[in-house]
């Protein structure tokens, strides 16, 4: 099915081949797709790594308003690229009074004033409005959601936290080492009732835990891409996300011709096809006529079976997630599985066909067509089903799709991202949901185990949903049922919607117009500049192999305060270490004693034992650190360190961060981003102190070592930190305390 070829490969007359005589790697990769795209919107600069400017921006209301907000105090005058604001994220959130519209109606202001893009709420998720209407071979955009993947349409999109964005939207670059680029060749023609979700999970289930694209890009080519429709093409694309890649591109043809014809805009189209000699640091071959229904267990997409060997196995596969539940979570979650099985067939509670990846017209077609005739049941098992976008939509309900399945029972929701992130359609605690989304992380679906609640997602694709709810809940692959296939018919495609509803300011900016500020919306409080030395105070210590943004910033309810940096910070953690805010904030309190002279004789009598006289903390700053082994998987919201920062953090230590975005955020942020040994031991708990002196000296010298004394339980111990690969505008960002100071300071001079 999926095969992993380590080592390099070059591209010649449509085929991989191991060696090109004359032909090096180095002169090879620029005849990538990739690097043909990104070369056109490369800034030359002294150094070696590339600096990119993105043709245009999109966000959503989960992340605009912070932006915006460091923006205008970074000097925004005016938008410089195209930046859509969707509203798809907090649309639907049941919190918070009328803080979810006064985000909205801030939104409005900001792209009337600054001259941007506003799609009103539930008009469309973000990364449909983007293929939709933003899309076109040859370009960049770069979005502050990590699905931030266009690549079947040619474009090469990244996700990022809002930082990145901001630099954008002050005319900057973003700024990357060249990175891998990994041949994905895809071959053969998938069968009846195996959708996108199957070809996806099996590939994140082949590459994610091993690392093998992780931060790369992943370039999509071969005989196989001819027999994918462009949802099926756009469904696995989507999910490159999971599998920790940097971004993605596909070859183009004439269904993508096809596809920019039908939304209007036939110009957008270009042929894309690497060059004979184009060279690749690794390949993945997916024989798609191997690809079975899949299964991706809890917690995380990569978690991958096939539904048979799911089917087969079920007891000790569940038991497995069981036992997984409790080592993170604790003896106090009674999280079971094996309840679910009846009569050797596991029962499932709910299915959910949503947004960006499941909510595609394709998908909602196919499960309509497994589901005629049929019935989802009147028993505990629902389906609810959200498209997204209202072009989509209204193409459903002017093919008898919605009404069809309506019509078996299901329901259909409005064009909103909230089954992705727990903020619709949350399960029953213990329950189990099937869902074509995004993720199956905890906390993804709603669930708050801190508080002793939690439900599992198994993800899959909308026709083994589809087959599922046929058997009232019954697990099913759709390759088990028998139906009749819609047929790959024109599509339409209703611009009007957009044209009626849609503000489109981009080169039109008012800037005598006022920002329109809820109550919630507050600025970003002031963050210090780095001190020549650091004392940090462990404020949590986090085990897990990997730790998430949803687990570092929980989403959902949380979502209504994200305008609001003090109220947000208040939730950091708090599904996965409720302490930790209590913790932070003692030790800010530390902080502010230092300013003022006054802390405790004890404490100055404990840090001197590492040298930490008074003199010393004349120029030190005390923070809170987290520790966790591979923290940052998952969603790009800079909330997550953001949070961090507004409770006085200054520094994250790990053995390596989960996704390079995570880790840029943290830079953005003035957090440092420390790293260990793999063969060290973090064996240190909260409260401890860990003391580094002469940071600032040594961040200005490019230094990537630094030896630092840990204080805990009366004794002191030694601990060598890293700062790798930083580079000079990173530096800088750490010295001057965060992306607003960086650009302060360059205002002054």
């Amino acid at each position: 099915m999926i095969k992993l070829h380590s080592g390099g490969m070059f591209w010649k007359d449509g085929k991989p081949v191991e060696h090109i005589e004359g032909v090096s790697p180095s002169e090879g990769k620029q005849k990538t797709i990739a690097y043909s795209i990104m070369s056109k919107h490369h800034n030359k600069q002294a150094d070696d790594n590339l600096h990119m400017k993105f043709d245009s921006l999109i966000s959503h209301d989960i992340t605009y308003v912070g932006i915006i907000q460091t923006a205008k105090a970074s000097g925004l005058k005016q938008f410089p690229v195209p930046y859509v604001m969707t509203n798809c994220h907090n649309s639907l959130c049941a919190v918070g009074g009328t803080i979810n519209e006064d985000d909205h109606v801030f939104g409005l202001s900001a792209a009337i004033k600054y001259g941007g893009i506003f799609v009103p709420p539930n008009q469309a998720v973000i990364h449909q409005y983007a293929r939709e209407m933003m899309a076109g071979c040859g370009r960049m955009i770069l979005g502050s959601d990590s699905h931030t993947r266009y690549g079947a349409l040619g474009t090469m999109g990244i996700g990022e936290g809002g930082p990145e964005i901001v630099k954008q939207l002050l005319s900057n670059t973003y700024d990357i080492a060249p990175p891998e680029v990994v041949m994905v060749y895809l071959e053969g023609e998938p069968v009846q009732g195996v959708g996108p979700h199957d070809v996806a999970i099996a590939l994140c289930g082949a590459v994610y835990k091993n690392g093998f694209v992780k931060n790369k890009i992943l370039e999509f080519v071969g005989p196989g891409i001819k027999n994918l429709p462009m949802d099926f093409r756009i469904g696995i694309d989507v999910m490159t996300t999971e599998t920790a890649c940097l971004s993605s591109i596909w070859e183009t043809d004439d269904s993508v011709e096809e596809y920019f014809s039908v939304m209007g805009r036939p110009l957008d189209y270009s042929s894309l096809h690497p060059e004979d000699g184009a060279y690749y640091d690794n390949m993945i071959t997916i024989d798609l006529s191997q690809v079975e229904p899949m299964a991706a267990l809890p917690f995380h997409p990569s978690e991958a079976y096939t539904i048979r060997e799911l089917m087969t196995n079920a007891p000790d596969i569940l038991r497995q997630v069981e036992l997984d539940a409790k080592k993170q979570f604790g003896d106090d979650i009674n999280f079971s599985l094996t309840d679910k099985l009846v009569d050797n067939k596991l029962v499932l509670d709910q299915g959910i066909i949503a947004g960006c990846a499941g909510g595609m017209y394709d998908n909602i077609a196919e499960a309509a067509a497994i589901l005629d005739g049929a019935s989802v049941g009147n028993s505990y098992f629902s389906l609810s089903i959200y498209p997204p976008s209202i072009p989509v939509n209204l193409e459903l309900i002017q093919a008898g799709i919605q009404t069809q399945l309506m019509g078996a029972g299901s329901l259909f929701k409005p064009c909103f991202c909230g089954p992705c992130f727990g903020a619709g359609d949350v399960p029953s605690n213990n329950s189990l949901s099937i869902r074509h989304t995004t993720r199956n992380f905890p906390n993804r679906e709603g669930s708050k185990p801190s508080d002793g609640q939690l439900a599992g997602v198994i993800l899959m694709d909308s026709r083994s949903i589809a087959a599922t709810a046929r058997n009232h809940g019954i697990l099913t692959p759709a390759t088990d049922v028998s139906y009749v296939q819609p047929k790959q018919g024109k599509r339409h495609f209703d611009k009007s919607v957009y044209e009626n509803r849609v503000y489109q300011g981009y080169n039109e900016p008012k800037q005598d117009e006022a920002l329109r500020f809820g109550p919630n919306i507050a600025e970003w409080p002031t963050i210090p500049a780095l001190s020549e030395h650091m004392l940090m105070q462990v404020a949590s210590v986090l085990d897990d192999p990997v730790t998430t943004t949803d687990e570092l910033i929980p989403s959902g309810e949380t979502s209504s305060y994200r305008s609001n940096p003090l109220k947000l910070a208040t939730f950091a953690l708090s599904r996965r270490d409720p302490e930790y805010v209590g913790r932070a904030q003692d030790t800010q309190k530390i902080e502010e004693a230092r300013k003022d002279g006054s802390l405790s004789p004890e404490l100055l009598k404990t840090l001197e034992q590492a040298g930490v006289t008074s003199d010393v903390l004349k120029d030190t700053t005390i923070g809170s650190v987290i520790f966790a082994n591979k923290p940052g998987d998952g969603s790009a919201r800079e909330q997550a360190a953001s949070c961090q920062r507004v409770l006085g953090g200054n520094a994250n230590i790990c053995f390596e961060f989960a996704t390079k975005r995570y880790r840029s955020n943290c830079i953005n942020w003035g957090m440092m981003p420390f790293t260990l040994d793999p063969s060290a031991k973090f064996t240190y708990k909260p409260n401890d102190f860990i003391f580094v002196p002469n940071l600032k000296e040594g961040i200005v010298n490019g230094r990537e070592e630094f030896d630092a004394t840990v204080i805990s339980d009366g004794k002191t111990s030694t601990l060598k930190l890293y700062l790798k690969n930083l580079t000079e505008d990173d530096r800088e960002l750490l010295l001057t305390g965060c992306l607003m100071n960086y650009y302060a300071k360059q205002n002054k001079s």
